[in-house]
């Protein structure tokens, strides 16, 4: 290792990549399709755009996405203008929205955009480029479509205001593939003509695509390049072209553009308006200028803004929070198997399972021991029939009822010979059914 390298800690490091793509790149529009989008408790969305090769997380604040319009789904085409940064804790590099439309018109607005910044950059919007416009005019000159409400509008109030004012049309299309080119032709033509005092250029009001032949970088750089005074009134009031900006005036409308065109000494009213207005360009142009370097200093300013590091805790927050959630959640399973797997033990130990058990085979043991009492019985009884047949055949009763007797002395002894009684001794015979008492007298 030399001894002269410096040496990071990775969240050193990350801090100056964050910096590093931050004060470099400023804002950008990027048109890409959205994917995992997530949108948690915090209001703030998380999602990564995508194309076919390539993907970047992206945050868009809780601050930031209440001005979005719809409600975006996975799979959309969208155009978001961001800020280049890095999230730290995890050394991600990502994008910061703060802006976003549907692709489409939104891709037509960056265009313009990049085209307007181009056109500042080369110095075609300068105030100082600007060419005033002449207090009277004898004649005037239209760069507008014959056939449109525009030219009609104009002729109208030219008429009101001073009839005496001629009127050079410069016929072409103002809207199509080919209308940008047949504007710069008019343009030409009326300049090499050198007919006019001043030039309006004009169509009537329309959708950012209906206008977009108006935003053409050779259009501009041709209005620049005019020698006569021209205004620019394309559309309505709300509507912007980049021939507003290079003009050496703008008008709301067409309508107006007349109204400032034949603007006589008497109407210092209207004049005042006149000037109010190329005041405001004057400062549009100067704020514009310097936003460039107003962008970069607002970049660096922003990373160390107190909200933006609240918004990346929020962002590691929620980020914890999922995690959190996840954890939790595998945790819940786990211990739901565990009571499931205790409950079926539970139930294998139970007194109530071990007394069924025990009672089927109570029950049981009673059948078998009803058996065996059964049998038994029938086994005693069949040998005590037995022993009864071999005690009558040898009882004295039964040998009594084959008309035999017994004969007993007064102490109920059997007298088995005559020597045991004598004369006058009482006796009795025992029959099978009865008794006889007798006396002897004699004993031989």
């Amino acid at each position: 290792m030399q001894s002269n390298s410096k040496i990071y800690n990775i969240s050193k490091l990350n801090n100056e990549i964050k910096n590093l793509l931050e004060g470099s790149f400023g804002r950008v529009w990027v048109d890409a399709e959205i994917s995992n989008f997530v949108a948690p408790s915090s209001g703030h969305w998380y999602f990564t755009l995508k194309d076919a090769r390539s993907q970047i997380k992206c945050a868009m604040f809780k601050g930031k996405n209440r001005s979005v319009t719809f409600h975006p789904k996975n799979g959309q085409q969208i155009m978001v203008r961001a800020n280049i940064s890095v999230y730290e804790p995890r050394g991600d590099y990502q994008l910061l929205v703060d802006m976003m439309d549907v692709s489409g018109d939104g891709l037509l607005q960056q265009q313009f955009e990049q085209l307007k910044c181009q056109l500042a950059g080369q110095g075609l919007f300068s105030t100082e480029h600007k060419k005033p416009l002449p207090q009277y005019i004898k004649r005037i000159g239209i760069i507008t479509s014959p056939t449109g409400a525009a030219i009609q509008d104009i002729l109208s109030v030219l008429k009101r205001r001073n009839p005496l004012v001629e009127v050079v049309i410069y016929p072409c299309q103002v809207q199509g593939q080919y209308a940008a080119q047949e504007i710069v032709t008019a343009l030409q033509v009326a300049n090499q003509r050198n007919e006019v005092d001043l030039l309006v250029l004009t169509r009537g009001g329309g959708s950012l695509e209906d206008l977009w032949c108006f935003n053409d970088e050779q259009l501009a750089h041709e209005i620049f390049s005019s020698t006569l005074p021209i205004i620019s009134a394309v559309g309505h009031e709300i509507d912007v072209t980049m021939s507003d900006f290079v003009a050496d005036y703008r008008a709301p409308t067409p309508s107006a553009a007349a109204e400032v065109a034949v603007a006589s000494t008497q109407e210092q009213g209207a004049r005042l308006v006149h000037l109010s207005q190329r005041l405001l360009g004057f400062i549009q142009s100067d704020i514009h200028s310097g936003s460039q370097r107003f962008q970069g200093l607002y970049t660096r300013l922003v990373a160390q803004d107190p909200k933006f590091k609240l918004a990346q805790q929020a962002q590691y927050l929620d980020e914890l929070t999922a995690r959190l959630q996840h954890a939790t959640s595998r945790q819940l399973v786990k211990a739901q198997q565990r009571i499931t797997t205790l409950i079926q033990r539970l139930y294998q130990q139970s007194p109530q399972h071990t007394i069924s058990s025990q009672r089927q085979r109570l029950i049981q043991l009673k059948i078998r021991l009803d058996q065996a009492m059964t049998q038994l019985t029938n086994n005693k009884e069949t040998r005590l029939h037995s022993i009864l047949r071999e005690l009558n055949n040898v009882s004295p009763l039964a040998t009594l009822a084959r008309g035999y007797s017994i004969t007993l002395d007064e102490q109920g002894e059997v007298i088995e010979s005559a020597e045991q009684v004598t004369i006058g001794d009482m006796i009795t015979s025992q029959l099978y059914h009865s008794k006889i008492v007798s006396v002897v007298k004699s004993a031989d």
